[in-house]
């Protein structure tokens, strides 16, 4: 089973800003792969569905980003589920809006949902999927940057993003991170 975790903070209040582009993405692939009907589980909200041939569960953990790693931990614990074998899709305010960018594993880069996660399963070996949702104009502070809307000049920018991300994701469960990788980076 592929675990795909889309990072975001819960609440109305959240809803549509820069950091939660990891839910809409999960949005968007739940609607295109018609998942089941969300359901609780691992402080999370969870969605089965078949990515083209492949058994994948999305995962919209509602700990608040910072918080992200124990959802993590918990999915891939009961999964028994190896790393290459999960995606996490988050922001990424080092990357131009709309850019996307795999990687097979590394540090958080700086993203405290990646910190979390890697805190929580002991390591950096997990898949994951930066969507670029900046860069921080001077003299703003990163995290209000990332608690914020986007703008009416950058929406369609970052719904693109959020549709391609969704995109491809179905490359990534049926070929791989290097497939994806070649594509969509």
């Amino acid at each position: 089973m592929k675990l795909i975790f889309g990072l975001g903070n819960p609440g109305k209040k959240y809803d549509k800003t820069r950091h939660n582009v990891g839910f809409e993405a999960l949005d968007r692939l739940a609607q295109q792969w018609s998942a089941d009907t969300p359901r609780a589980k691992f402080d999370s909200r969870v969605a089965e569905c078949r990515i083209g041939q492949q058994k994948s569960l999305l995962v919209w953990p509602q700990t608040f980003m910072n918080r992200s790693g124990m959802a993590v931990q918990q999915a891939v614990s009961f999964y028994k589920t190896p790393l290459e074998s999960v995606l996490v899709i988050c922001d990424d305010f080092s990357l131009p809006l709309g850019r996307l960018r795999y990687r097979a594993k590394g540090s958080s880069g700086g993203q405290n949902g990646l910190k979390d996660i890697i805190r929580a399963v002991g390591s950096e070996e997990a898949p994951r999927l930066r969507i670029g949702v900046g860069p921080v104009p001077e003299r703003w502070d990163a995290a209000d940057f990332v608690l914020g809307r986007f703008n009416a000049d950058e929406a369609d920018d970052a719904d693109e993003a959020i549709r391609r991300a969704a995109e491809s994701v179905a490359v990534w469960a049926e070929h791989g991170i290097v497939d994806a990788m070649n594509q969509y980076n």
